[in-house]
């Protein structure tokens, strides 16, 4: 199967939660480091409410997962670098989301 792209790097395979596309194009565009943000699973949860809050979880093969959480509900984003986690952590800050 073939997944739609936004801006060649962004893949859409499942919609977005509010307010967390706007943040990962402006991370892409800030970062030419990360080659893919592959946004996944969403799931209902009690305490994603107010700013877009990321959290960089588990290395992967190819790069980081990390959870975003927004307008509440909690989404996996497979993010394909080479940067460390707190490399990654200080661009998503500079994009716009809080750090968790």
């Amino acid at each position: 199967m073939r997944l739609r792209t936004a801006k060649d790097r962004l893949k859409i395979e499942h919609s977005i939660i509010d307010g967390v596309r706007p943040i990962l194009e402006e991370l892409l565009t800030a970062t030419p480091e990360i080659r893919s943000i592959i946004p996944g699973v969403i799931r209902p949860v009690r305490d994603a409410r107010g700013k877009v809050k990321m959290r960089v979880t588990v290395p992967t093969q190819n790069g980081w997962k990390a959870i975003a959480l927004s307008a509440g509900a909690r989404q996996e984003l497979f993010i394909s670098t080479d940067l460390t986690q707190e490399q990654l952590e200080a661009a998503f800050a500079k994009a716009g989301a809080v750090v968790a």
